[in-house]
Order: C-alpha cells, then structure tokens, then sequence
C-alpha cells in the first residue's frame, strides 16, 4: 500500500509537470493552440491543480494508512474517486466532440495563417510556434498549402513569395521563418502550386502522430486509471479495518 501512495507522489509530479510545460512550452503545437485557445491554457491550469492535489492525497493517504485514520482514508478515497470520474468525462467528451475541436482547430490555424506577418513582434511567439511545426511535421497549412493563399502579405505579392518553413528543398543556409521569394514567378505571379513546399497539411501530420502514438498514449491513461482504482481498492479496504477512530495516533505538532 504504501508503494502504491509513492506512486501516487510520483504521478502527481508528472501530471503537474506536464501541465507547466504546456504553459511554458513556446515552441510546438500544442504552443499554437496554448496561445491561440484560453481553453487550453485552462486545462493546463487544471492539470497543475490535478497534479497538486494528487501528490497531496498521497501524502495525506500514506499518513492516514501509517496512523490507521479513518477519515484521511475516506478523503483520499474521495478524492481518487472524483479525480477518475473526472478524467473519465474529460475523454469522453474530447472523443465525442472530436469534430467540433477539430473545426476549432482549422478556425485557430486558419487566422494564424491569415494573418501571418513576419514584421509583427507582437505575434512572433505564437509564430515562430507554428514555423516550428511546419519545419519539425514536414507539412504546410493546415489541409495543405492552398491554406497559405489567403494570407494577406502574399496576395499582396501575387504570390511569388511563399512561407520560408513550408520550404522542401534542402539549403546550406535555410531560412525558418517570414517569407521567401520564388526565383522565377511567371509574369510576376504564381500559385501555391508553383512552391517548393511540402504537400502535406499539418492537420494529417498531427493526426498521424497521434495514430502512431496511440498505443502509448491509451497505454499511459490506462495504467493511470488502474493505479487509481487499485488505491481506491486497498484504501477502503484498509478504512473497513479500522474498526473505531483512535485520536491519540493523530500526529501532535
């Protein structure tokens, strides 16, 4: 039981860090969709919150087991059971509204790209973000390329310029971000066919990433639930053990 609760300890840890890093995290996608969705940045909150209240209940359930308290077990079994409920309808909705945050998602991507300009300190984080993404996925746009063609800069330039981190060719010196111009524009414009870009939209980057890391990521949400469920188990088995509350093993100060 008590290697169970320094799981708990340890898991803890790893979901609040995991939230940090997604509030501090300023150079991949799920940056773009940090800054770009208060949702997100909300959710991160609440797994720095999960986290920090699941390395509490470890310690308060190790102390409750060491001193046989009845009550510290009742509420680290409460907790657990609310924590797993929680993270229960949290996968439920994102599988059943996965259409809807998908269409979130190309609305977030779609005014980024829109509105995509190199000289605009204010939005260079959130930019830099997604060059990253594009360069790392090996993908342009969202759905594709064709996306790129409404972004006011390069309608302003008929299109002979094209985003420097959809660039397939391979440079000595390659540019990661802004815009870079094509060498021969026929009659001084061109089209997003005429680019030396990837043809892959970063959305079926994204969705392949997740289809090849599914296993470990179902893997990983698994053994979280049954750590939890085995705590719940043991810990209100333990609470039924305890036949009367004995005050004189509470911690003095």
């Amino acid at each position: 039981l008590y290697v169970l609760f320094l799981l708990f300890q340890i898991l803890g840890a790893v979901i609040l860090g995991f939230g940090i890093w997604i509030l501090a995290d300023k150079t991949s996608f799920i940056a773009v969709l940090q800054m770009s969705s208060p949702s997100l940045k909300t959710g991160a909150y609440v797994l720095v919150g999960v986290g920090a209240l699941t390395m509490l209940m470890g310690f308060l359930g190790c102390l409750g087991a060491v001193n046989e308290i009845r009550c510290l077990l009742g509420l680290y079994f409460t907790c657990l059971m609310v924590i797993l409920i929680t993270q229960v309808a949290a996968g439920l909705v994102i599988y059943f509204q996965k259409e809807t945050l998908k269409k979130e998602l190309f609305h977030i991507v779609e005014n980024l790209i829109e509105t995509y300009d190199p000289s605009n300190d204010d939005e260079r984080n959130l930019q830099d973000a997604w060059d990253y993404v594009q360069i790392q996925i090996a993908c342009c746009g969202w759905t594709g390329a064709k996306d790129w063609e409404s972004n006011k800069i390069l309608i302003n330039k008929s299109l002979t310029a094209y985003p420097c981190s959809c660039s397939n060719i391979s440079r000595e010196f390659e540019v990661q971000s802004g815009f870079c111009n094509l060498d021969d524009p026929v009659n001084g414009t061109a089209t997003y066919a005429d680019w030396p870009v990837h043809e892959q939209g970063c959305m079926d980057g994204v969705e392949k990433w997740l289809k090849d890391n599914l296993g470990i990521i179902l893997g990983v949400c698994t053994g979280v639930a049954v750590i939890e469920l085995l705590g719940m188990i043991l810990s209100i088995s333990l609470c039924k053990n305890i036949h009367s509350e004995d005050y004189t093993k509470v911690p003095k100060s």
